[in-house]
């Protein structure tokens, strides 16, 4: 049903191979190490995670883009050439935490995303909006299939989700940040995002293609990962939604509100226990829960139920897998030892996906900390890589990744600095246009004017 649901079947056909070749380090490499420190201290090893993490996004962008890659081994037939809307927006997001650490030069990185931004204005798209997968080198449009080669709403509302936050972050008056900041606004004014309520339908549509139309025919509708198209879609100033697209579209579903308890938490909205967790991640790298409110949900419990629900499962463990328990939890889509799959407590086949419990650090601290110390001291001589974690493991099946994915690398370094600092979500809820379009759609929270 939804786009994580496509890719898995995709997937499984066709497989994946690692990549013959990687691009050349930069000049500017971000250093890392593969050595396991069991003695490191939490607040160093949270450091380097985040730090590690982030070369997916700076050492292994795509060198022509700047864009993020897909994923770092081969799949759908494709090489390396492929890069990520989504993803890419995730990755700019994990470059601001980069500048503010100090691990980025800032007057490097403001370069290096107004090159990526220059490239989008030359790149695809359609009535504004991107397709899911770009060319890293010619800015042309790969089918993600066949009859998805156009406009992809929800990947382009995941990527100015990332540029927007860039032109709150690089504010500096100078000819580099400004042009950064100009070229963004240009983009993000280009969306036309009432188009895709398909001729004032009171719903937003998924895609629309130059070649096939509304043939996908993907109404987007709650409650999962897309909550962040609709705000925006209801942001923008100069082709937004009604209130009525999110209330009599987006709210309107079958499994829009739950209300039911699993493992003695309530669950506001969704799927009964809550689906895969990149549900509370992916909308929410700068949308904060904190305090945001409307009439169908408190979003911060929401979000912190969500993940209790799947760690409870995980330590429940009902189907005697291997590894689970307080220490190695975490349900999310991901790969896995058979293809890729979107893993919930309702669809667990023994994968455990280390973006699942890292990005929930805000939600979930104290358990989040625990899976990191056992993924990096007890599993990293298997799971630990240049880039971070691999994307996921199977104890059951003696199976670990050799992938790493551009959607989970990237909530890892944004979600686990909401938990330390806030900054994206600082970033995120200080735009004016957001702010307006909350309080349209009648969203109340306590970063607003």
């Amino acid at each position: 049903m939804m786009r994580i649901f496509c890719i898995s079947i995709l997937f499984i056909v066709t497989g994946f191979s690692s990549f013959s070749q990687k691009p050349a380090v930069k000049s500017h490499a971000i250093p890392y190490t593969l050595k396991i420190d069991k003695n490191i201290s939490d607040s160093a090893l949270v450091d380097l995670v985040q730090k590690q993490t982030l070369r997916y996004f700076w050492d292994f962008a795509h060198p022509v883009s700047g864009m993020a890659r897909e994923r770092s081994n081969e799949a759908f037939h494709y090489g390396h050439e492929v890069v990520t809307t989504g993803g890419t927006g995730f990755g700019v997001m994990a470059i601001i935490v980069g500048v503010n650490r100090g691990w980025i030069e800032r007057d490097t990185a403001a370069r290096f995303l107004l090159k990526m931004v220059n490239f989008l204005y030359k790149a695809d798209s359609y009535h504004g909006v991107f397709p899911h997968w770009l060319n890293g080198e010619t800015g042309r449009t790969i089918p993600f299939s066949r009859k998805d080669d156009g406009a992809d709403l929800v990947e382009t509302s995941f990527l100015f989700q990332g540029l927007l936050c860039a032109r709150q972050y690089f504010n500096q008056n100078n000819k580099v940040e400004s042009e950064l900041r100009n070229r963004i606004t240009g983009l993000w004014n280009d969306i036309e995002w009432n188009w895709f309520t398909r001729d004032g339908r009171d719903v937003l549509y998924w895609h629309w293609s130059p070649n096939n139309g509304w043939a996908m025919d993907f109404p987007i509708r709650g409650f999962n990962e897309c909550l962040i198209t609709y705000v925006l879609a209801a942001s923008a100033t100069r082709y937004p939604v009604s209130a009525d697209v999110y209330h009599k579209g987006w709210a309107q579903s079958s499994f829009f509100n739950n209300g039911k308890t699993f493992y003695n938490y309530v669950l506001p909205l969704g799927f009964d226990y809550g689906g895969p967790l990149f549900f509370s991640h992916y909308s929410f790298l700068g949308l904060s829960p904190q305090g945001l409110k409307d009439r169908y949900a408190d979003y911060w419990q929401q979000n912190q139920n969500h993940t209790l629900i799947n760690y409870s499962y995980c330590v429940d463990n009902p189907k005697g897998f291997k590894g689970y328990g307080e220490n190695c939890w975490g349900l999310t889509a991901s790969d896995t030892y058979n293809g890729y799959n979107a893993h919930s407590p309702t669809n667990d086949h023994g994968t455990i996906t280390p973006t699942a419990a890292l990005s929930a650090f805000p939600y979930t601290p104290d358990k989040s900390m625990k899976a990191l110390r056992h993924f990096y001291v007890d599993l990293g001589d298997q799971l630990w890589s240049e880039y971070g974690f691999k994307d996921a493991f199977n104890l059951t099946q003696n199976w670990f990744a050799e992938s790493h994915l551009a959607i989970d690398q990237g909530p890892i370094v944004v979600m686990i600095e909401n938990y330390r600092t806030g900054l994206l979500w600082n970033l995120f809820m200080s735009i004016p246009e957001v702010q307006s379009g909350l309080k349209k759609i009648g969203f109340t929270s306590p970063y607003m004017n």
